[in-house]
């Protein structure tokens, strides 16, 4: 067909009208005609003439025939075939068919549209009819023909390449018909609806976006909107199955499917939506909301029957999740439409079919835990995740449980993923629990109690990384007086009415976590809690579930099933064995089972922990373990005896140890291959480490396989003890090589991943993925491990590690520092002393300083991070220098950037940042010089790969940085001179990276040009030399006494008594201590009125030390002195006299030296009442023999005139002393007495025993006093030959040094009471004597005057037998030594001293043999066997047998002294009072002496 203008046209015109009766039929006119079955057949020209001779023309006749055939026309014409079909010659027809192909020229298809729209005009004009209308029907039949071109591709929403071109071009006529106001949508919108089934999904939404009909408008349009409804629906399915599939058009649908739900979403959840259409306003939202609610059941009717992988159902599902994204709705984000939308979704996955009971989700919810649900549902909730806040979802969720019924298993999939997806979302959770609580309680909602208990259960499920455990939460919420149960009868009823009404349904988990951890009931309502157990025990029965033989270590909250006791017993055994080895005590939970669980403990724990093995030859921690079970009476005697000899026989047959111990490999490998592809999921998901949803969804899955890769079935929490022992000289990993390899490869993975994701993304724009993965890796009790495993890597393998073993180490430690607020502190120690450190210090403290590659190691870093949009990462092949500390750093600011400082100070130490900057000013001298302004602001993050010789300026470019800078102005990252001192000390010179010239050059710059003059509030000195010697003091005697001094190797250097370090600084001191005494008065001299600088270090530090007398406080006493003489011993001798003025007469000041020798060295240092050698020669310079020569000479050239008389008076008291030994009479003793006595101490100390003898016999002309001092100094040194025998003498040779000592004292005592000398006073010395007394006191250290009973009854054999009666003061004496002599062994203080293990027989037959006392003193002669025990018996029966021949005069002040010892020895007391009785009643009864 066509149309001709011209005289044609009025005959064309009269065939388009008589085409609309004959254009369906091929036949013509003559069809029309044709007669019915039997009737004649009747010519047209016999029709017309009926019609006219029955017509008769009247008024208005032509315009109603003129209106009928208008009608006619649009009900009949066929346009379609107008565009589609119309040819001729180019001047004379439109030529349609080569313009909708684009086969034309642009100047010629804007020509044809302007023509087809001149010829569409004129016909509407001719036909009466509305421009408009005619040209959409004629649009709308060429869709529709267009797409039913494709019919052979049956339910097809997609347009091929052919069906796209001619959509193009018609588009293109439309959109000009509709710029000339000749095209009407509304009527073009109703045509297409008449033919829906044949329209393509696809060309609708090429109308929508050329603008030529909306969707809208399509909608409104339609007349039957649940068909329209249906329609789309059933295209929408088709187009996400098209979506998934593998073809060229896939980017076609996926937009096609982005802009309907955006659409739907604008129309169904807009609030202000435009409602100036003809249909009801609420029609249009529904329709929307329609749509996409059978979309979202579809899908979750889908997963609820299953679907298999690359089904179609499958693809159609994923595909409709997957618009729920940001790249959907980017840019309608701002309405408040996508919101609306994802609660309204929300809503609809939580009550989607809500036939499961909540008995039904008691019973199944531990399969609907994160790892076990279907992914494509977790998918879809994090989706919704993104845009709703947490406490939106949480509102939302709350929401729903009260208003609706749900679908339990899409409720508690939901908390689950809002727990592990969002760690914001976790305390929510735990609020709204609470809430849920209070309100249960306050009016008995049982639906507020059954929602707690399973959302609780269901968040308790994922693990205490992310929630508290079912078992922690019961306790914390019904253990103790505060919980809401406690409130009143009425809420305990409620309560265990609820809980029993659990008991058939619940698992035999939370059945125990009750009846282990009861509710807190008042002792009134006690039968409530004993009938619910009662109840509880009866179903676990039924469940064959037993409490007695429950593991140690089951994780009740678990929602494995029970597992059998022989099946825990080896796993509980293994945990209490790594408890064991990090505390060193026995477990609580064994102590606990071994008393109140004993069938379990005996019948279980015990045969699997004592399973028969050959015994290492150097006990390891079970062998420990065991004993200290052994020793602790937990271990039967009769089994321990059938372990050890069943372990005598496996050292025979080695080959039946253990039986049934063994593991099959392939039960091992199979987990830890499950958990090596989990690992492996997680690195491919690294390609956009910032949806942390996804990232999430792995490690969750991590978490659950990591469970029987350890050999446990769940996590067991966090560790039992509060603290992890760690030993970092010597970590190890015994019997737990399946925990080792699964901890290399979490720790291999975490580093790949971080490389991985470092690729695509700086560190603060990561999301939280690693600290996810960080508290994962502390679950499981795995911690301990992870820490031992990293101190073996850091501090012992530290300079082989590679370059992304150190960033990723690096950055896993500043993990771990986030979350040092739930970790345990971690007790490092043997042998270092014992200290517990956060874990940011624990990492600090495996970082030395001490060689040049550990210096390296400790600075070595790789800032591949900058905080900018442009960066690049350098690959990490070129990073082979990679370096801990910086790396710490460089990541934590640049993860942290954003964020406060606070998390800073969490995430790294101190001690890192300040070790740090010391590695800086030591290995760079361009790092001492100030930094200008053009430094700290022109360098921004860099992304530095360099090469391992290039380290250095990956260092220096972190240090110029200015953010890094400004943290150094906090205070507690700014290194002080006090840290410098502690660091550098650790540096051992042999191994160092700076030479003996570089080193004292650095030590001159950092204390006289840098601390020197630095303020004290800035760490500084304030320019006070003085200041800066004092602290180096301090520091030095802090370093000595610290375990980093300390070199346990055999052959170290040794340097102040056993401690190893820097020796330079010990140069420093001295070079500073010369500039103090001989520089200028100020600033840098000390103050006279102060004392010298040294004591007063000396002071503080001694006062600031623990008092008393027990060992560990002596030792450490003792320890301080030693070096502090040490420090004295590395001066000059000025210290110790003072430094006297040449003008002046020479007078050393010694004060301070020798209040420090009276008060502390004599206790300490000295043996036998001397002061030690090395510290007198230091004063002296010279022993005596050779001192006094020297003295005499250095005096007279110095001074004109006679010795000093303190000079004198040792030169006289020697010569005194000397004289004994010569055969001459000796001269009567110099004053004062004591100075003569210690001189002839001395000598009788160096004489051999006939000369001591002799020399004895020239005593009788000497005073009593001097005789009574030498006593005193016999008794210390036999006190000193026990506790400070030589350590290079045999035992012999010390054997004998305590005997000869003995028969010193011996014979002194001798001369004493042959003399009648009174010699008790010596053990009755007080402070508060004068005289003579109190000097001796003095002269002593107070340990051996405390030990004095010990010599007092070591010289039992030596006592005269006259000496009871005759001195009235010696049992009272013999009463006080023998209490004190009890005491002393009480307090332990006697187990350091040996008495001397045999006598000769020479020394027994000098016992006297007196009557009364002779038989005693026989039996005092026999050896004591080196046992103070044997000296308090003897003492004991000394007494005993002493006094009742005592007189009355002995008896004097006897209760006073009973009543301060208290009941010391009962019978000694009764023996005493019962004489002191007896002699009373005797005086009685004699006659009064009247005259």
């Amino acid at each position: 067909m066509g149309r001709q203008r011209g005289p044609h046209a009025a005959s064309r015109c009269w065939e388009w009208e008589c085409g609309a009766l004959t254009m369906a039929d091929p036949r013509g006119l003559d069809s029309v005609s044709g007669p019915a079955p039997g009737a004649r057949r009747r010519a047209w020209a016999e029709l017309l003439a009926g019609r006219v001779t029955r017509q008769k023309p009247g008024p208005g006749t032509g315009q109603k025939v003129q209106d009928s055939a208008v009608r006619l026309l649009r009900s009949h014409l066929d346009w379609s075939g107008l565009l589609l079909e119309v040819e001729g010659p180019p001047c004379k027809k439109l030529c349609l068919g080569p313009l909708i192909d684009h086969d034309g020229p642009e100047a010629c298809s804007n020509l044809s549209t302007s023509f087809i729209g001149s010829a569409l005009r004129d016909h509407a004009s001719q036909l009466g009819v509305p421009v408009a209308v005619l040209s959409s029907q004629m649009a709308a039949s060429s869709i529709v023909r267009m797409c039913a071109a494709g019919a052979e591709h049956a339910h097809r929403v997609l347009l091929d390449t052919e069906q796209r071109k001619k959509l193009s071009s018609l588009i293109e006529i439309t959109q000009y018909l509709l710029a000339h106001s000749m095209f009407s949508r509304l009527f073009f919108c109703q045509e297409l609806w008449k033919v829906q089934n044949s329209l393509s999904l696809e060309a609708l939404w090429r109308l929508h976006v050329h603008n030529v009909v909306s969707l809208w408008e399509l909608l409104e349009s339609c007349a039957d909107l649940q068909a329209v409804v249906s329609w789309l629906f059933r295209n929408l399915r088709l187009l996400c199955e098209q979506v998934e599939a593998p073809c060229q058009h896939t980017d076609i649908a996926r937009a096609m499917l982005s802009d309907f739900v955006r659409i739907f979403v604008l129309m169904g959840f807009q609030k202000n939506s435009d409602l100036r259409r003809n249909v009801e306003p609420e029609q249009m939202p529904q329709v929307a909301r329609d749509v996409l609610e059978r979309m979202l059941l579809f899908a979750l009717e889908a997963l609820a029957a299953g679907l298999q992988e690359e089904s179609p159902a499958h693809k159609a599902v994923s595909c409709w999740f997957s618009t729920f994204s940001g790249q959907t709705f980017g840019s309608i984000i701002s309405t408040d439409a996508p919101k609306r939308f994802f609660s309204h979704t929300l809503t609809q996955i939580l009550t989607h079919k809500p036939v499961l009971r909540v008995s039904d989700a008691v019973q199944m919810q531990r399969e609907w835990s994160f790892a076990k649900m279907p992914p494509l549902l977790t998918s879809l909730f994090r989706k919704l995740f993104v845009i709703l806040s947490p406490e939106e979802l949480v509102g939302h969720l709350q929401e729903v449980l009260e208003t609706h019924e749900v679908n339990w298993q899409h409720v508690l999939s939901c908390v689950s993923t809002l727990v592990i997806c969002l760690p914001e979302a976790q305390q929510l959770v735990h609020d709204w629990v609470a809430r849920l609580l209070a309100r249960a309680f306050e009016s008995c909602d049982l639906d507020s109690m059954v929602t707690a208990f399973l959302v609780v259960r269901q968040a308790a499920l994922e693990g205490p990384s992310v929630f508290p455990s079912y078992a922690d939460w019961f306790q914390a919420s019904f253990g103790s007086a505060r919980g809401s149960h406690g409130c009143s009868k009425k809420a305990l009823v409620f309560l265990f009415k609820f809980l029993s009404d659990l008991v058939p349904f619940e698992g035999a988990r939370y059945m125990q976590v009750h009846i282990l951890h009861p509710p807190l009931v008042p002792n009134k309502y006690r039968s409530l809690l004993t009938d619910y157990i009662t109840l509880a025990k009866t179903r676990l029965a039924d469940l064959k579930v037993s409490i007695e033989n429950m593991g140690l270590y089951e994780d009740l909250s678990s929602a494995r099933d029970v597992t059998e006791p022989h099946s825990q017993a080896p796993q509980d055994v293994e945990k209490a064995i790594l408890l064991f080895e990090h505390t060193g005590k026995i477990p609580v939970a064994v102590m606990e089972a071994s008393i109140f669980r004993r069938p379990y403990y005996l019948s279980h724990f015990l045969p699997a922990l004592l399973t028969p093995r050959v015994l290492p030859r150097v006990p390891d921690s079970r062998a420990a373990f065991i004993e200290s079970l052994k020793r602790a009476d937990k271990i039967p005697s009769s089994l321990y005896s059938t372990y050890r000899h069943a372990c005598s026989t496996a050292e025979k047959n080695p080959e039946n140890t253990a039986p049934g111990m063994k593991v099959e490999p392939n039960c091992v490998d199979e987990p830890l291959k499950l958990l090596m592809i989990a690992l492996g999921g997680l690195r491919a998901a690294m390609t956009d480490p910032a949806q942390y949803d996804v990232l999430s969804a792995q490690i969750a899955v991590i978490s659950e396989r990591l469970g029987p890769a350890l050999g446990v079935s769940e996590d067991d929490g966090s560790c039992e003890a509060s603290k992890i022992q760690l030993s970092v000289l010597a970590p190890e990993l015994e019997q737990q090589e399946q925990k080792v390899r699964v901890v290399d490869l979490l720790l291999t993975s975490f580093c790949q991943n971080l490389m991985a994701a470092s690729s695509f993304a700086p560190p603060d724009r990561q999301g939280p993925w690693a600290a996810r993965f960080t508290m994962t890796m502390c679950g499981h009790a795995l911690l301990p491990a992870v820490l031992t495993r990293l101190c073996q890597l850091l501090h012992h393998q530290g300079p082989s590690l590679s370059a992304s073993h150190v960033l990723g180490l690096a950055a896993l430690a500043v993990h771990l520092g986030e979350s040092r607020s739930v970790l345990p502190e971690v007790h490092v120690g043997p042998p270092a002393p014992a200290r517990d450190l956060s874990i940011p210090e624990f990492f600090n403290s495996l970082l030395t300083c001490r060689t040049a590659e550990s210096s390296r190691l400790c600075l070595k870093s790789v800032p591949v991070y900058m905080p900018l949009s442009a960066y690049r990462i350098i690959p990490a092949r070129l990073c082979g220098g990679t370096w801990f500390c910086t790396a710490a750093i460089s990541y934590s600011l640049c993860k942290f950037s954003s964020q406060s400082r606070d998390i800073l100070y969490c995430c790294l130490s101190p001690g890192l940042i300040k070790k740090f900057q010391f590695l800086v000013f030591r290995l760079f001298s361009e790092a001492r010089d100030p930094l200008s302004q053009e430094d700290t602001a022109g360098l921004a993050w860099k992304p530095l790969g360099l090469p391992s010789m290039d380290w250095q300026r990956a260092a220096l470019c972190l240090w110029r940085q200015r953010t890094f800078q400004e943290l150094l102005k906090e205070k507690q990252f700014h290194l002080t001179y006090r840290d410098w001192l502690q660091l550098e000390l650790e540096i051992q010179p042999e191994v160092d990276s700076l030479s003996d010239t570089e080193r004292r050059d650095f030590h001159q710059w950092a204390i006289h040009e840098h601390f020197l003059s630095q303020p004290a509030a800035a760490g500084g000195c304030d320019g006070d030399l003085e200041t800066a010697c004092t602290v180096l003091v301090d520091v030095l005697l802090d370093f000595c006494q610290s375990s980093r001094s300390h070199n346990h190797s055999e052959n170290s250097d040794l340097v102040l008594g056993g401690c190893t370090g820097n020796r330079d600084i010990f140069s420093r001191l001295q070079e500073m201590a010369a500039d103090l005494e001989q520089g200028p008065a100020a600033p840098y001299s000390h103050s006279s009125s102060r004392g010298h600088f040294l004591f007063r270090v000396f002071r503080r530090r001694l006062q600031a030390l623990a008092s008393g007398w027990d060992v560990a406080a002596r030792l450490r006493k003792q320890q301080e002195l030693l070096m502090y003489k040490r420090v004295l011993l590395s001066l000059p001798p000025l210290v110790l006299v003072g430094s006297p003025q040449v003008e002046q007469p020479a007078a050393p000041d010694c004060d301070e030296f020798f209040h420090l020798v009276n008060s502390e060295l004599r206790n300490f240092c000295s043996q036998g009442g001397a002061l030690s050698h090395d510290i007198t020669v230091h004063f002296f310079r010279l022993w005596w023999p050779r001192l006094e020569p020297e003295l005499h000479c250095r005096w007279r050239r110095c001074f004109q005139g006679p010795l000093p008389p303190e000079l004198q008076r040792l030169q006289e008291a020697q010569q005194f002393a000397q004289s004994f030994l010569s055969p001459d009479t000796a001269a009567p003793a110099p004053g004062p007495a004591w100075v003569s006595a210690a001189a002839l101490h001395f000598v009788i100390q160096q004489a051999g025993k006939e000369s001591v003898e002799s020399a004895l016999e020239k005593l009788d002309c000497q005073r009593e006093e001097l005789l009574v001092c030498l006593f005193f100094f016999s008794l210390m040194g036999l006190l000193s030959s026990h506790l400070t025998p030589h350590i290079r003498q045999t035992s012999s040779a010390k054997a004998g040094d305590s005997l000869k000592a003995l028969h010193v004292c011996g014979e002194i005592l001798g001369f004493l009471q042959k003399r009648k000398i009174s010699w008790l006073v010596l053990f009755q010395l007080t402070e508060t004597d004068a005289g003579l007394g109190r000097v001796l006191l003095r002269l002593a250290p107070d340990e051996y005057i405390r030990l004095l009973p010990l010599a007092f009854y070591s010289l039992l054999s030596y006592f005269d037998k006259d000496a009871l009666i005759r001195e009235n003061a010696f049992l009272h004496v013999a009463v006080d030594m023998y209490m004190k002599l009890t005491c002393l062994f009480v307090a332990g203080e006697t187990s350091a001293v040996s008495t001397p293990a045999n006598r000769s027989q020479e020394l027994q037959s000098q016992a006297g043999a007196g009557a009364g006392l002779g038989t005693f003193s026989s039996q005092m002669a026999h050896p004591t066997n080196g046992d103070p025990v044997g000296l308090i018996r003897k003492a004991r029966l000394f007494l005993l047998q002493s006094i009742p021949q005592c007189p009355k005069k002995s008896f004097s002040n006897m209760e006073e002294l009973l009543a301060t010892s208290g009941d010391w020895d009962p019978e000694v007391s009764t023996a005493l009072l019962s004489r002191q009785q007896a002699v009373s009643d005797t005086d009685l009864y004699q006659e009064p002496h009247l005259f």
